[in-house]
């Protein structure tokens, strides 16, 4: 019998990945042509039970409603994929980096600690186990009082002269109407900035290209001490220790990953991360090539496990425990802010009077294409970066009242981006943006009203809770 073939299958998958309609509405006779299909509009009941609704439950977004609900209001979460955490959970990133800040992300790794789910010391470039991170969130959500829905998707947004007053979800339960005084795009690919009528960008140029996604993996080997000098470290062990063994090892096993610096990270025992998977100039923006991308990056997982396999010795047995439900993406839509950050901000080490936090991470710009891979895997695009603040003006929009931001979707070009995107980061926004929407809602104000002198003590305080 014939196998099938595997570019065939990603092409014919992608090509019938057309919407059913969620209910048995009948289609209207059209005087268009057959490339046109009209939706009948129907009514929706409306929610009007919350004071922030945050959609997206990422690092930012779970940090946004949690920090809103310890401010004392009444939060709405609502997230695509099957747990809280993002990136963190849904896509197996596995990693904490620059970490190193008061509040939030220090209350998240000490919690970790006291369920001895963290690697290394310090408080930067950790590696934890998923699984306890999706539980940790979700008792976080529990206590604080949001009000959290998985498996539903943000699919459209409506507005009043400019403000954002509407939004309405789609899930198992259909459609579905919400109402807030203050919304939150957490999405990380900012489809809320998007669905508003926002401007954006994404990627490089104004729609890509972009830095790739990545498919993180956990495995099971047979004895973890027996491969040492290929774990990546973790903590105060550093960053880049024995990934060069790794690579050497990857090309006795006669693979050579998409990632020219592919690594292992310790999890817990014998369950480590893989980090070896690269997709070039994918655009998170469109269904197909994330579906092809999501495939051929398993694809390529299972590869690469099957080469080391074969190695036998300590590779002997190594299994693939996960693969991630959501492939890693770096860039999305970046929604235009008050404030649009760019490189020269980091150069400078910009000072911002209205600053929520400051970030340390260098530019950090994976290679665009598998030839630049070849060359150089990543790369700071020559920009030497000095710590810099990220004003409150970036992570409140531009063209639409109402609305906030939080984590990668900011307002700023490519190459602060490449910088600032980092998890650590995504936490300290999601604070501010979560107390700014907090006050916001309960002064009947919008976000670019609310005063930074009021504002910034709020946004202190909780952390001094966390």
């Amino acid at each position: 019998m014939n196998q099938p073939n595997r570019r065939q299958f990603l092409t014919t998958l992608a090509a019938s990945s057309g919407a059913v309609s969620p209910s048995a509405l009948a289609a209207e006779p059209s005087q268009a042509s057959s490339t046109l299909f009209h939706e009948a509009a129907r009514d929706l009941t409306v929610n009007n039970d919350a004071d922030v609704i945050v959609c997206g439950a990422g690092p930012a977004g779970v940090t946004a409603a949690i920090t809103a609900a310890r401010a004392g209001a009444k939060v709405r979460l609502f997230e695509t994929h099957g747990s809280l955490g993002g990136v963190w959970t849904s896509s197996l990133l596995g990693y904490l980096l620059d970490f190193d800040k008061p509040g939030f992300n220090g209350e998240l790794v000490r919690r970790l600690r006291e369920r001895d789910a963290i690697n290394g010391g310090g408080m930067n470039g950790l590696s934890y186990q998923p699984e306890e991170m999706k539980l940790l969130l979700e008792e976080l959500c529990s206590v604080a009082g949001v009000n959290a829905q998985l498996h539903t998707r943000v699919t459209a947004a409506y507005l009043e002269g400019r403000t954002l007053r509407t939004i309405v979800t789609e899930s198992k339960s259909g459609r579905q109407a919400w109402r807030a005084p203050v919304f939150i795009d957490t999405t990380g690919d900012g489809d809320l900035g998007a669905q508003a009528g926002c401007e954006f960008e994404i990627g490089r140029e104004k729609s890509c290209p972009c830095q790739p996604m990545t498919m993180y993996a956990l495995l099971v080997v047979k004895d973890v001490s027996q491969i040492a000098d290929c774990m990546h470290g973790t903590g105060d062990d550093g960053r880049h220790v024995g990934p060069k063994a790794f690579q050497d090892t990857l090309k006795r096993a006669g693979v050579t990953p998409s990632y020219g610096r592919a690594c292992l990270f310790p999890i817990q025992g014998n369950l480590v991360l893989l980090m070896a998977n690269h997709e070039y100039g994918i655009n998170a923006t469109d269904a197909a090539q994330v579906t092809e991308a999501t495939l051929r990056a398993r694809g390529e997982i299972h590869q690469i496990v099957r080469g080391l396999r074969k190695l036998g010795g300590p590779w002997d047995g190594v299994q693939v425990a996960a693969t991630p439900e959501q492939i890693g993406i770096r860039d999305g839509r970046r929604i235009k802010g008050r404030y649009f950050m760019t490189g020269e901000d980091l150069v400078q080490g910009a000072v911002q009077a209205d600053a929520v936090v400051r970030a340390t991470f260098p530019v950090d710009i994976h290679a665009l294409s598998a030839e630049e891979n070849k060359k150089s895997a990543y790369s700071n695009a020559g920009v030497k970066t000095k710590p810099y603040d990220i004003p409150l003006r970036a992570l409140i929009a531009r063209d639409v009242d109402g609305l906030m931001m939080a984590g990668r979707c900011i307002s700023g070009d490519f190459i602060a981006h490449a910088s600032y995107r980092v998890t650590g980061n995504a936490v300290a926004m999601g604070e501010a943006a979560g107390a700014t929407a907090a006050f916001a809602a309960k002064h009947k104000m919008t976000p670019h009203e609310a005063p930074w002198s009021e504002v910034q003590p709020l946004i202190a305080k909780v952390r001094q809770q966390a």
